[in-house]
């Protein structure tokens, strides 16, 4: 689903470079190697996405009042329900399976068939409720203990993605406005989804890391619980920011290209109203 750079350095347990990262993909897989997961991308984008900054927009409207603005608070409780129901329209697009249990789908749709003709319709919305207790236990061994636990750390990452970006997007937008260091238009939204995009790959690596250690652990080994204290035992809280640097570079010109095309879109649907 992700840039093959970022998921190799969150997963290694040893110092890997970004330029490293890249070489390494490059050598085993080439350049199509770099695009792993693209249709999965897209499919996830054209569901969660969609969703969530339409739920954003729609909740803000409803909670808003005449004459004044929403507040921080209020603005978080409105990306974070957006987040998880975003999560909950792209969870299909996320079929996250322990490594031995993964199934080499040719692309998105082929996935979607196939997790729908072998599993049934039910299993596209696998781990919404996960039951993630006791996962210290040997039990946490079972492929589908560790795939309940990714599922929880997606729905939670949905939730931290809305409530980072969006907020921020919002906050920096109106902290230029109001000091009138910039009027609205595109270099306005330029600045604040930038600002956007790097308030929310920092809040967001840890569950990134998280997920990429627990998905990637080896079957019958240790419980997520155990895995991840060791990892940070061994490497330092700093391991949860592993691959922070190339997850930047990927989701901050996601978020500029996003804000952006969302920002004109508006202007669009505003003149066309208004003509009518």
């Amino acid at each position: 689903m992700r840039h093959a750079g970022v998921s190799r350095m969150q997963t290694s347990a040893q110092k890997t470079t970004f330029v490293h990262a890249v070489r390494d993909v490059l050598r085993q897989s080439g350049v199509r190697g770099l695009y792993t997961g693209l249709t999965a991308s897209v499919f996830r984008q054209m569901t969660y996405s969609v969703t969530r900054l339409g739920a954003y927009d729609a909740l803000k409207a409803m909670m808003s009042r005449p004459g004044k603005k929403l507040s921080m608070g209020e603005l978080v409780v409105c990306a974070s329900a957006a987040g998880a129901l975003g999560g909950l329209a792209g969870n299909p697009a996320d079929p996250a399976k322990p490594p031995e249990q993964r199934v080499g789908y040719r692309n998105a749709l082929h996935g979607l068939y196939r997790m729908v003709k072998d599993e049934g319709g039910a299993s596209l919305f696998r781990g919404l409720a996960p039951n993630t207790l006791s996962l210290h236990s040997a039990s946490a061994r079972d492929g589908s203990r560790v795939s309940s636990l990714a599922h929880a750390v997606l729905q939670i990452r949905a939730i931290l993605m809305n409530s980072s970006q969006l907020v921020s997007y919002d906050f920096f937008k109106d902290l230029l406005l109001t000091h009138n260091l910039l009027s609205d238009g595109m270099p306005l939204h330029l600045v604040s989804s930038a600002a956007a995009g790097t308030v929310a790959t920092t809040i967001c690596a840890p569950a990134d890391v998280v997920k990429s250690r627990v998905m990637n652990a080896k079957p019958g080994g240790q419980g997520p619980v155990a895995l991840l204290a060791e990892n940070f035992k061994k490497e330092g809280p700093r391991f949860l920011f592993r691959g922070w640097l190339p997850a930047w570079i990927r989701l901050t010109p996601n978020t500029i290209c996003m804000f952006v095309f969302l920002e004109q879109l508006r202007k669009t649907i505003d003149m066309v109203r208004a003509r009518q």
